[in-house]
């Protein structure tokens, strides 16, 4: 991880308190919204509650005065007209003709204040002024009541200034009580943000502050089991990951270096050998060719895999490939290559889908791994069932301890410490092999072998021929040496 790549700390500051204020400018505009609907449906509900109130009072007051004309007591309706304490209720009464036979004192010598003319026994509600021009608006509530003298209209109205007066103390209430709540709940959510989010800043530092020479470090987990904490153990999950990559990197150009030199050097001596004794011995020449094929391999193992680290070891086709033919041609080159082995093949065909080149290969690595371990004895076999295709290599050798089984695997790797570099491959074989097998959807594992050595373990999926076994027609034992 290079210091280039870091991100400028300002930028990340910026962003934070972005989020800071984004979340604050949320919140209170959430805040404030939600208290402008509620407010404007508390002072809907509130005034149209108080105009009630007030049509009920004037209601009420209409139907005593109803009653008094009924009753036809001139004194019991003047003292109907005469407000009770606390009572605003102002009150006309018009005769057939439309004039005022009694009133109010408030309305005494004034015209009828409505031109309304309900029916008997009908009632109606209005809002309406006094005076042309007025500012105060009334609540007037008209009724009709038959005398001997004809149908006489009742009228009782209210102001509508109280309510006027407690719908403004509310929409004032609300205008300045909003905005300072939504301030409130802005600067909370702000600060509380921004104290969630010191745990992503420290993060933040701590990665900032790893560079690719020390991959060691591990971001602080907050004790808090939420999804910071969740983010940091990620983080550190990813840096273990990036970490295990660049050893493993290290480790391979290590080992790389290693195993190119010995060749180089072999080559550079020989070289100069020759070029002191002026002739090319035979055994000199033929040594050279040894380095320089052994070079060669060494470097393809190396392109092939540093192929397969980016792109993955992609088969150019997929065909129908026999395992028992692989199986019998390394069998027959083991024993031309190695006379003094007892070389073995028990297989059955069994054909699958795959890259042959690439599962000869897998194979071939095999056959020379157990061939460098062999005492005497190495033993190929082929089997399938429904699904799997098995393929193994044993060998009576010195074996794979339990442990060392799954690291048999990995570039570059030998168990056995006493093997020079000039003898045998160079650790990469096997690892070839797990790559060509995954590859294929498979597996390759190392186990132990009824010859008393390793057997290493291929089984692949089987895509389109079962196994069938070839009899001999001669004794009706399976085929195989």
């Amino acid at each position: 991880m290079s210091s280039d790549h870091r991100v400028p700390a300002r930028s990340w500051r910026a962003r934070l308190g972005g989020i800071r204020i984004r979340s604050a400018l949320a919140a209170a505009t959430v805040v404030a919204v939600a208290v402008a609907v509620a407010g404007a449906a508390m002072v809907l509900t509130a005034q149209l509650m108080l105009t009630g109130n007030i049509d009920s009072a004037a209601t009420q007051r209409a139907d005593q005065v109803v009653a008094a004309i009924r009753a036809g007591d001139p004194a019991l309706l003047e003292q109907t007209l005469r407000p009770a304490p606390g009572d605003q209720t102002i009150v006309q009464v018009l005769n057939p003709a439309g004039d005022v036979v009694a009133a109010s004192a408030v309305l005494a010598g004034k015209p009828p204040i409505t031109a309304a003319r309900p029916v008997v026994g009908a009632v109606r509600h209005e809002q309406l002024r006094l005076t042309p021009g007025s500012e105060d608006a009334f609540r007037a509530v008209t009724t009709a009541v038959a005398t001997d003298d004809g149908v006489r209209t009742v009228v009782a109205a209210q102001s509508l200034r109280p309510v006027d007066e407690s719908i403004e103390a509310v929409t004032r209430t609300i205008l300045v009580g909003a905005p300072l709540l939504a301030l409130v709940v802005g600067i909370a959510v702000f600060v509380f943000v921004g104290r969630s989010l010191r745990p992503v800043e420290a993060i933040r530092r701590r990665v900032a502050g790893i560079t690719a020479r020390d991959l060691t470090a591990r971001v602080p987990v907050p004790a808090a089991r939420d999804e910071v904490a969740a983010l940091a153990e990620t983080m550190n999950t990813m840096l273990e990951r990036l970490q295990d990559s660049a050893d493993a990197q290290n480790r391979f150009v290590a080992d790389a270096s290693h195993e190119l030199r010995s060749p180089l050097t072999t080559l550079q001596v020989g070289l100069e050998v020759l070029a002191a004794s002026g002739t090319a011995g035979a055994t000199q020449v033929a040594r050279l060719q040894a380095e320089t094929e052994r070079l060669s391999r060494l470097v393809a193992d190396l392109l092939l895999l540093a192929r397969t680290d980016e792109h993955g070891m992609a088969a150019a086709r997929r065909e129908d490939v026999d395992l028992d033919d692989i199986a019998y041609i390394h069998r027959d080159r083991l024993q031309h290559q190695h006379p003094d082995l007892r070389v073995s093949a028990d297989v059955v065909p069994v054909r699958i889908r795959g890259d042959a080149h690439h599962l000869d290969r897998a194979v071939a690595n095999l056959c020379d791994n157990a061939a460098r371990h062999a005492r005497s004895r190495i033993a190929i076999t082929v089997r399938a069932d429904a699904t799997t295709a098995h393929l193994v290599v044993a060998d009576d050798g010195p074996g794979i301890a339990p442990a060392d089984r799954d690291r048999a695997f990995d570039r570059f790797v030998r168990l056995d410490s006493s093997r020079t570099r000039t003898d045998g491959g160079a650790g990469l074989g096997l690892a070839i092999t797990r790559d060509i097998v995954h590859d294929h959807d498979g597996t390759v594992t190392a186990e132990s072998s009824h010859l008393g050595g390793a057997a290493l373990h291929i089984r692949l999926p089987m895509r389109t021929t079962t196994a069938t076994a070839v009899v001999s027609p001669l004794d009706g034992s399976t085929c195989g040496s």
